[in-house]
């Protein structure tokens, strides 16, 4: 089982490298369509999409660590009728 505080460095991890591949990709996909952001503004886009993934990962993270620790189901044992 994972800490609350684990999940939080693990997020953070995977948001800063998330972090750095979204302002490569915008860099390479906006001028495709058209758009023609400066990299101060592609890096606070950057960061307003980070914000919200590191958000949404965490608290994700958080739901499927509560679900893995309730009484479900595991493989072989059946599910008891309520």
């Amino acid at each position: 089982m994972q800490t609350a505080l684990m999940s939080f460095v693990e997020s953070v991890a995977n948001i800063v490298v998330g972090y750095g591949l979204a302002i490569v990709t915008q860099l390479a996909v906006f001028p495709l369509f058209g758009l023609h952001a400066s990299l101060s503004d592609n890096l606070v886009i950057g960061l307003v999409f980070t914000g919200v993934s590191l958000c949404r990962a965490f608290l994700l993270r958080r739901v499927f660590n509560r679900l893995s620790v309730m009484d479900l189901p595991v493989r072989g044992r059946p599910i008891r009728p309520d």
